[in-house]
């Protein structure tokens, strides 16, 4: 990479993805991995090593712009690239597969390239799953109401 290069923020978030992300091959298979999964394999310290370091893309990603849906969906794909990484052996695998700071790299080029598709569709998306989520606890606190009930009624 050229100086000018390494000046641009994209070009760094790139970089940054491909260590995380992506830096070697598995001899014999098309998979690549790169130092998240490896970070991973050390029991909660590493997932949480690998997430702050998945935060500098997001940061890049305000930084340059990204409107708060943008940065919010970008901190969804880090989160849940965490909290299923801390299954053990499952959730290294995953981290194989998920690759948040690639999808982070990506959903910035998108935005930068088209703005206003981008925030769009993350703002339908982080709708979602802010609807999904109040839902699921709706339907927790229902189902916590049904059970204590019951264990009322069995008790008395």
């Amino acid at each position: 990479m050229t100086p000018s290069q390494t000046d641009d923020p994209l070009n760094r978030a790139r970089a940054v993805a491909r260590i995380l992300d992506s830096a070697v091959g598995i001899p014999g298979t098309k998979i690549r991995v790169g130092l998240d999964p490896v970070l991973g394999l050390v029991p909660g310290l590493g997932d949480v090593a690998g997430a702050a370091l998945s935060g500098y893309v997001v940061l890049l990603g305000a930084r340059l712009g990204a409107p708060r849906a943008v940065v919010v969906r970008m901190l969804g794909n880090v989160a849940l690239d965490t909290i299923v990484s801390a299954v053990p052996i499952l959730g290294d695998a995953f981290d194989v597969g998920w690759k948040s700071n690639t999808r982070n790299v990506a959903l910035l080029e998108r935005f930068l390239t088209k703005p206003g598709a981008t925030q769009a569709s993350s703002r339908s998306l982080v709708a979602a799953i802010a609807i999904i989520l109040a839902l699921l606890a709706i339907a927790g606190l229902a189902l916590s109401v049904v059970v204590v009930l019951a264990l009322v009624r069995a008790l008395s």
